[in-house]
């Protein structure tokens, strides 16, 4: 009875140790570094896409990496604003926000967005503390104006980032924690409460942390090497080469490719624009030799 079991054994169990050991040498390299991961896009919406991520950031976690999950909620924020009767209005591709908006941006972030996810990756222990930017002066930030046709234009409580203090976050991490961060800030100037790009926030925040890998997830495969022309995705580039492409890019992959920018010529090892449509994509990412997305590497580490 044995011996006819033994064949299908085999044949299940071989596949799965294989997979196992092909992480090996990236848990080797990645363990006790911290990867800050930014949550967005679909993900952010589709029930098994967020409980897949879920498990994703957990299984970074016990596999000894020390992962940091910054959000926003541009979907949410949107539809939470419409049933308050609040239009939303886009300047440069930044959302207009008066203060009565940014009353309901901080509501849904920080009560709704951030809550969700941190319930999402309790149900597998009790890892998640939720904070924002606000908290232990983690983001400080300074009124936003872009310009646009030479003139700078008030978009309201708009942050840029001025500075991070990244202690709080360190204490949670070495607590075996997972931070989940909500991209809002507190006003050096004026003590009023501001908006951050998340990409931004993120990427500032793997600066400040020291992480390996910066991961932000997208709705796309990656950066495309002549869109619309052709879907072939870039692999892999260094920040020059990205720098040059900037110019020409869609306005809703600035923000994450000079987030990947900042952090690579700010000490992060790599940064990557991963698909986060596809289930478990940040496993793909960091435990298998092909990888997926777009890896920004500094300058000095191989052309693409």
């Amino acid at each position: 009875m044995s011996t006819a079991q033994s064949p299908t054994r085999k044949h299940t169990a071989l596949p799965k140790a294989q997979i196992l050991i092909e992480a090996l040498p990236w848990l080797t390299r990645h363990n006790g570094k911290i990867v800050v991961i930014k949550f967005g896009g679909n993900a952010m919406i589709d029930e098994e896409l967020k409980a897949a991520f879920a498990q994703d950031v957990v299984f970074l976690r016990h596999a000894g990496l020390k992962p940091v999950v910054v959000h926003g909620g541009g979907p949410q924020i949107s539809a939470a604003l419409d049933r308050h009767g609040l239009v939303s209005e886009f300047k440069a591709g930044l959302r207009v926000t008066t203060p009565e908006a940014m009353d309901v941006v901080r509501m849904v972030l920080a009560g709704h967005v951030q809550r969700e996810l941190v319930g999402l990756l309790n149900r597998h222990g009790p890892f998640a503390v939720g904070m924002t930017g606000e908290d232990a002066h983690t983001i400080t930030a300074t009124k936003h104006q872009p310009r646009i046709d030479g003139e700078l234009v008030d978009i309201g409580r708009v942050g840029e980032i001025t500075e991070i203090d990244a202690g709080a976050i360190e204490a949670l991490l070495a607590d075996g924690r997972i931070p989940v961060i909500s991209s809002i800030a507190r006003s050096q100037d004026d003590g009023h409460v501001y908006n951050v790009n998340a990409d931004t926030a993120a990427a500032a925040l793997a600066a400040a942390l020291g992480a390996e890998t910066l991961m932000v997830l997208t709705d796309v495969e990656g950066l495309y090497e002549d869109w619309p022309n052709s879907d072939e995705v870039i692999s892999r580039l260094t920040a020059t080469q990205l720098e040059k492409l900037l110019p020409d890019l869609s306005s809703g992959m600035v923000p994450k490719m000079e987030g990947c920018l900042h952090a690579v010529r700010n000490g992060v090892n790599t940064a990557r624009v991963i698909d986060g449509r596809v289930q478990h994509s940040i496993l793909l990412e960091i435990f298998t030799d092909e990888g997926i997305g777009t890896m920004v590497v500094p300058d000095g580490q191989g052309e693409a």
